[in-house]
């Protein structure tokens, strides 16, 4: 209860806590319950979820967390899968793993994490310019406590619009004594089996080790905690994707490149209920059935030395380290449309989507590529905490860190590579999205008469750091009986460099010829055993063969027979490197104070100011050329890359406002509102104008930064109720309102950056027309283009295909053309969007059965959702679903059961596809993980966990459920361990 007396105990117990651990502030304010200060490291399933509710009981504001068991022994092996059991708390997932979180239907990028009250860097080259934290790159066995802040507080460094995320080690002056703990497993990766044999690893099971070691001196004085831990994993997933996106959206009486024949033109019997006049329907670029095979090898190390000279003052020096270091390999089969003539078959309008698709081509190309790639990412930080209290009513805090996040390739061959391959035998294609499952079909498939060869290849360097210099001093007073004053100030300085270069050979058509190439370096393979929990894949039209083969040995080969050997390694240089730079200034106040009145309330008022600054330097490459070397590749030259600056400022005040009232012992309701906000992403505020390498016929793409952004901003209302009805029980429900604006608009604008002239449209290719050459029909364009211009300026004719007899060569744009339009991907302070949402928890005990039960639901809602009938770049909130949880638990003096259900409601991912603006819609995700410990006695412990038992797949479409983006077959991973307590 929030009685003065009582509360000042409350807070007399908080900062003993504080002060024997030497914990940030930060975290002081969710401290145990007052009956039991001590339990920082608490045992079992039941006192554990007790501790946890009790975190969320004595905290200001809306706050929830989860406890460790005992020491070294956190309730799941990844961090982001125990936080996707809080409510409100939703996951993205990697090779099968929680990766970045979004709450309350805001996204990763909008989600602050910290390591003991300190902000740290992100590194993430799958995600090269977020400011979303990788959970993946942090084991648990080191973990003590995490906390979620779902309301905004003074004393709280800025970044989390959603949620602030502390995450709590363990501290050898919370235990005193010696304890210690060790455990192994075994990994064993059900999906390593269900993969072809030039990626599949030797190993499905695979190792972890761990241990902690915590002690403290006789009198007090000294303590040293030192944690450790090492994993593998070998895994596998399989993806079946429209990988390149949808070609449109058009409209039904609209006539472009990829538009389906009209009504009464040649063609247009062959489409089956055509979209009507006003419809919108979009067309696939490609399908592709990829393979891939994963190793992940993950080292994580903390030191902690605690000192305290007097009673009065504590300090804490800490060492934090991690590194992940991932291995993939991958072969794929792919087929690509040039939008030729075509059959179809659509669903209803207003939105039509192809229930089958079918273009009438011959000898085009079966694509086969691989890949064999490993990237490295480590995460540092020193840290230095100092905590005196030279009165009983002051509380003094210094706290400084150096953080480091840093990503690159781990391989020779780069951070990132694709070697396609081909046999020009494909005929008519054909894919059936009526499934789940897309079909590809292929007719007339000759890889004897037509063999294979390496075609085109890209090589790409990536590279990521992040740095944060971060030094904050606090106090907290308290001038009366009842009443505390908190303040505080703090520097921060992070920065942000991403950069990379790409070795791209644009030799789709051939870059060598199938001799060159030894048949035994082709392994012949089928597809459909890799897809057989996906309804569709059993369809006896599947295009059922494909080959795999070694990546490393196909590239020499290559090399050695094009004599290009530089072409099939990455660059040593990076050709985009953009450096980002933010200083920021800050202090705040904030006043608690505990009211004696009939219903004992709680408040507290807050102020934060803060000031940024913000620096970005881009180096960027410029484009020279437009040459086309295929149907439709067009690729770009580039010549020396630039440096240009760009700068920006900012600053925020900040308000909070925390209360709640006791309506008894057991029931109390709380009222937030405050002022949070959310950085721009690294890539949303970086300086210069970057063109994607490859243009098509009609145009290419870009991208350019704005370092002016202003970070977005949320004034966030919460309400809440809560009720403990027993020493293990509660009831809560909680309303809560963001109101956001400033979010960055993805928006895209036509330009005409360097002044680039395209063949399109130029002298030859509108000669071509005139000679009876149809404007779709490039194999012809380009067939007369050779045929009659061959050595005039830009034209360059090479050999004839020995199989098509089509010509080849490359047709450079000259002066005269065209100059190509560019759709320039940019951002700017436009948008606005506001959403509310329910949380609704429920935990149970039954008695002394040991049973008991943790369920929880959150609903989101916005109005600001993507309207699919509508064309062009929009603005909508990523990530907002539905979520649930609902966790049995049984617990003895034995055994330990926890059986968990964790769904995700269908959800907005992203407003692109790999084709321009199309909504990319992640569907119902459902999944069932099972724990079972047994402790053979107080010191030794036998452990088991199942994740994913139910093999879920996970599958993305686009305006329509038939639109597939991508559907990944994956499975379950089981775990047997043994610890040990010292």
């Amino acid at each position: 209860m929030h009685y003065p007396k009582a509360r000042l105990k409350l807070m007399t117990l908080a900062v003993a806590s504080a002060c024997a651990g030497a914990v940030p502030a930060f975290a002081q304010d969710a401290v145990r319950a007052a009956d039991e200060p001590q339990s920082v490291v608490v045992t079992g399933l039941r006192q554990s979820l007790q501790s946890s509710m009790n975190l969320k009981r004595n905290s200001d504001g809306i706050v929830d967390g989860i406890v460790a068991e005992d020491i070294g022994k956190f309730p799941d092996t990844n961090l982001a899968e125990s936080l996707q059991r809080i409510s409100g708390v939703s996951i993205d997932r990697s090779i099968g793993e929680g990766s970045k979180i979004t709450v309350r239907g805001v996204g990763p990028d909008f989600n602050l994490v910290l390591l003991n009250g300190r902000q740290m860097p992100t590194s993430n080259l799958g995600d090269l310019n977020g400011r979303a934290y990788d959970f993946a790159n942090l084991a648990s066995e080191a973990i003590a406590q995490l906390q979620v802040y779902k309301t905004g507080r003074a004393d709280s460094p800025t970044g989390g619009i959603g949620a602030t995320v502390n995450v709590m080690t363990a501290r050898p002056f919370e235990r005193p004594g010696l304890h210690a703990s060790i455990g192994a497993k075994g990994v064993y990766d059900s999906t390593n089996g269900n993969l072809p044999g030039d990626i599949k690893a030797k190993r499905s099971t695979t190792p972890e080790v761990s241990g902690i070691y915590s002690n403290t001196t006789a009198d007090g004085k000294f303590g040293v905690a030192l944690t450790g831990s090492y994993q593998e994993r070998n895994l596998g997933y399989n993806t079946a994707a429209v990988s390149n996106g949808w070609r449109g959206p058009f409209r039904g009486d609209e006539n472009n490149w990829g538009t389906i024949a009209q009504p009464g033109t040649p063609g247009a019997a062959n489409i089956t209920n055509r979209p009507g006049p006003t419809d919108l329907y979009s067309v696939p670029q490609n399908l592709n059935y990829n393979f891939n095979g994963v190793k992940r090898q993950r080292t994580n190390a903390q030191l902690t030395l605690q000192y305290k000279p007097v009673d009065t003052l504590v300090t804490t020096l800490d060492y934090t380290y991690s590194e992940n270091k991932i291995q993939t390999k991958r072969n794929d089969v792919s087929a690509w449309f040039n939008f030729g003539d075509s059959a179809s078959s659509w669903t209803k309008g207003p939105v039509s989507s192809p229930l089958m698709y079918k273009e009438f081509v011959a000898n085009s190309d079966i694509a086969m590529g691989a890949a064999d790639f490993a990237t490295k990412t480590k995460n540092k930080s020193l840290g230095f905490n100092a905590v005196w209290k030279p009165t009983n009513t002051l509380r003094l805090e210094l706290d400084t860190h150096h953080s480091t996040a840093e990503s690159g390739a781990d391989s020779p061959f780069g951070s990132s590579n694709t070697l396609g391959s081909a046999s020009f035998s494909r005929g008519n294609t054909t894919v059936d999205f009526s499934h789940d499952f897309p079909v590809l079909s292929i007719e007339g498939a000759d890889f004897t008469k037509y063999g294979q060869q390496v075609t085109g290849s890209v090589f790409t360097n990536q590279y990521m750091k992040g740095i944060v210099d971060q030094t904050q001093v606090k106090g907290q007073w308290k001038v009366l009986e009842a009443s505390e004053l908190k303040f505080g100030a703090g520097a921060t300085k992070v920065s942000n460099r991403s950069a990379f270069s790409n070795q791209q050979r644009d030799t789709w058509g051939g870059a060598t010829k199938p001799s060159d190439y030894p048949s035994s370096v082709w392994h012949p393979e089928s597809v459909r055993q890799y897809f057989d929990k996906i309804d569709g894949s059993g369809s006896p039209n599947l295009f059922n063969q494909f080959y795999t083969f070694n990546f490393a040995q196909v590239r020499q080969l290559a090399a050695t027979a094009s004599g290009l050997p530089a072409l099939y390694l990455p660059k040593t240089t990076f050709d985009n490197d953009a450096r980002t730079e933010e200083k920021s200034n800050s202090g705040y106040l904030q006043f608690n104070t505990d009211w004696d009145t009939k219903f004992p309330i709680r408040t507290a008022v807050g102020v934060r100011y803060e000031t940024t600054d913000v620096v970005s330097t881009a180096l960027v490459p410029a484009a020279t050329a437009i040459t086309w070397v295929s149907q439709n590749e067009f690729p770009i030259t580039f010549g020396d890359p630039t440096f240009t600056t760009l700068t920006g400022k900012y600053h925020h005040l900040l308000p909070s406002f925390d209360s709640d009232i006791e309506l008894t012992k057991d029931q109390k309701v709380r009222f937030s509102m405050g002022e949070t906000i959310g950085r721009p992403r690294w890539d949303q505020i970086q300086g210069g104008t970057t063109l994607n390498s490859l243009a098509r016929a009609n145009g290419g793409t870009g991208n350019a930064g704005n370092p002016a952004l202003k970070p977005v901003k949320s004034k966030n209302l919460d309400l809440s109720y809560e009720w403990y009805y027993g020493q293990q029980n509660f009831f809560s429900m909680g309303y809560f309102r963001k109101n956001l604006e400033n979010y960055a608009g993805q928006s895209m604008v036509n330009a005409t950056p360097f002044n680039l002239h395209t063949p399109v449209g130029g002298k030859y290719w509108n000669a071509a027309l005139a000679n009876g050459c149809a404007t779709a029909d490039t194999t012809c364009i380009r067939n007369y283009i050779f045929r009659n211009f061959a050595g005039q300026p830009g034209v360059v004719r090479g050999a004839d295909d020995p199989i098509t007899k089509n010509a080849t060569g490359t047709i450079t744009g000259q002066p005269s053309d065209p100059v190509a339009n560019f759709q320039i991907t940019s951002f700017s302070n436009q948008k606005a969007a506001s959403l509310n949402g329910l949380e609704v928890n429920l935990q149970h005990m039954f008695g002394n059965s040991g049973f008991g039960v943790s369920t929880n639901y959150t609903y989101v809602h916005s109005g600001l959702k993507y309207n699919n009938a509508s064309v062009g770049e929009q603005f909508a909130l990523v990530g907002l679903s539905n979520s649930a949880n609902v966790v049995g638990i049984y617990e003895d003096k034995k055994f330990n059961v926890r059986l968990a259900y964790n769904w995700r409601g269908e959800f907005l991912s992203s407003t692109f596809d790999g084709s321009g603006p199309n909504p990319q819609y992640v569907e119902p995700y459902g999944q069932v993980d099972l724990s079972v410990g047994y402790a053979f006695n107080e010191k030794l412990s036998l452990q088991f966990e199942g994740i994913n038992l139910t093999n879920s797949i996970t599958r993305t479409h686009s305006r329509t459920q038939q639109q597939l983006e991508g559907v990944t077959q994956q499975g379950a991973r089981y775990m047997v361990g043994v610890r040990y307590k010292f």
